[in-house]
Formats: structure tokens, sequence, C-alpha cells
């Protein structure tokens, strides 16, 4: 990897990562057209998705900055003066908010444990998992639009329907998902506005992210830095800058837009890779 290829993969992660057009497809199908990914060792390829997504995440931290403190200083204070009993009468709505992203949490941290060796291994790697992947996702955001009253705010999450956004962050897990394809996707069938869903997605992704950011350099892989460490800390810094752009443009556009532009997008990055697959211009 050189210099341009770690500016290019750090603009493609940040980018990614928030839009609903799946991180991981970009990245991966990327890396397999620069020759990038060793598939003796797809773990090294996960390891750097992983450190790089800790730019997204400071991205997201810095974004959200007010929010988080007031989340956290919120619930610390209702936590002394209410206790955890008699159903959380009496917390603030920033309290709420932080009960709300813990409970949506805990689906991906268990599908996580659970399927970790799958997650690092060759199906995440394949091409046609992620194509398949962006296709069927786009399908059910399309459906999505179409059902969806669109009448709910973020005030309004309750503990069930973080859970359910939190299942579908958990299928993100698949490539070509989209971790914020598949919480706004859900955000929608349970009738919150665009702008709802898609804030939630990201203050529900600090946690998942964080963690599996911080999960990889602890076990990350030696074969990681034969990419380069100077390589590596500049593609996590652009993917931070980058990422920060995403947020900014897209909570501003589902104000007035719907997300058919990513629907159609994913059908057609979808359809483009399997021919390519086919026509051996890139690997399975």
């Amino acid at each position: 990897m050189n210099l341009f290829y770690a500016v290019l993969l750090g603009i493609v992660q940040g980018l990614t990562e928030f839009l609903p057009i799946s991180s991981t497809a970009h990245l991966t199908v990327t890396g397999k057209l620069l020759g990038l990914i060793n598939p003796q060792q797809p773990e090294q390829w996960t390891a750097f998705i992983a450190v790089t997504q800790l730019g997204t995440m400071a991205a997201v931290l810095i974004y959200f900055f007010r929010d988080i403190l007031g989340m956290t200083t919120s619930l610390l204070r209702d936590v002394m003066t209410h206790g955890t009993g008699d159903g959380f009468r009496g917390y603030s709505k920033e309290s709420r908010m932080a009960l709300m992203i813990a409970f949506g949490t805990l689906p991906v941290v268990v599908a996580g444990l659970f399927f970790k060796d799958v997650i690092e291994g060759t199906f995440t790697k394949s091409t046609m998992v992620i194509s398949s992947s962006l296709v069927i996702l786009a399908g059910f955001l399309w459906l999505a639009e179409k059902v969806s009253k669109r009448t709910r705010t973020i005030d309004h999450v309750t503990p069930v329907d973080a859970l359910i956004i939190g299942c579908a962050q958990a299928l993100a897990l698949i490539p070509g998902s989209s971790r914020s394809g598949t919480t706004i996707t859900a955000g929608l069938f349970l009738n919150f506005t665009r702008h709802a869903a898609a804030r939630f997605s990201f203050l529900l992704s600090i946690p998942a992210v964080l963690a599996s950011g911080i999960y990889e350099m602890m076990k990350i892989d030696p074969a990681v830095f034969d990419l380069g460490v100077a390589n590596l800390v500049i593609a996590t810094v652009v993917a931070g800058i980058s990422g920060y752009a995403a947020i900014f443009w897209l909570l501003r556009f589902l104000v007035k837009h719907t997300t058919m532009v990513f629907v159609w997008y994913r059908i057609a990055l979808g359809i483009a890779l399997i021919v390519l697959v086919y026509t051996h211009l890139i690997q399975p």
C-alpha cells in the first residue's frame, strides 16, 4: 500500500461508513481491485477496516459531542437521584436516550461474540455475498420508504424500538448490508422520520464501532502492519475527516429528500459487482 491508496481508502471508509451504502462493501471491493487483500490472511483486512473505523468514530464523537456529554451527565445525575428502579421514572429525555442506546447495542454485542470467526473469515470478504446484500437491503429500504408514516421523532424511541433497530444493526455484520442502511431502514419501518432514523443510527453506532476498533487494536494481527503503519494512520485520519463531512451532509439531506438515491445506487453497484465477478475482473 502506498500513500495514495491510504488516502483513497480513508475517503472511501469515511464517506461510506455513514451513508447507507456499506463501507465494508466499498472498502473490500476497492481493496480487491487494488490487490491489497491477501486471501490467505483475511483477518489482516478485517483489522485494517476496524482500525480505520476509529477515524469515523472520532468523527461521530466530535459531531455529537454535546449530545453525548448531555446524555452521560444526565444519566449519572438521574441514577444518583432516582436510582434504577420504578421503570426509570423521573429520568430526563437525555438519560432515556442513553438507555435506549444501551438497549440497542445488546444485539450486536451478542452477534459479534457468537459469530466472531465468521466475521473475521473469508465469508465477509466474498464479493457475491456483498453484491447480494447490497441488492437485498436496497429492496427493504425501498419498501420502508413506501410504507413508513414518518410521524415519530427521536424523542419517541422506546426500549422495544431500540432493540429492533439494534437487531438491524447486528445484521450489518453481513458485508454489504451497511450499518446505517440497516438501522435507518428499521427506523423507517417503525415510522420514524428519515432525520430521526439517521440520527439514532449514528448515536447507536458509537458503542459498537468503538468497541470493535478497540478490540481489533488489542489483538491486532502483526500482518496488518505489512500495509504500513504510516498508511494505516493516514487512512484513519482521512476517514475521520471525510466521515464528519458525510454525517453533516446526510442529516441535512434527509430533512428534505428520500433515501431512494441510495436504493438505486445499491442496486446498480450490486449488479455491477456480479458482472465483474462473472467476467473475472474481480475475485468472487
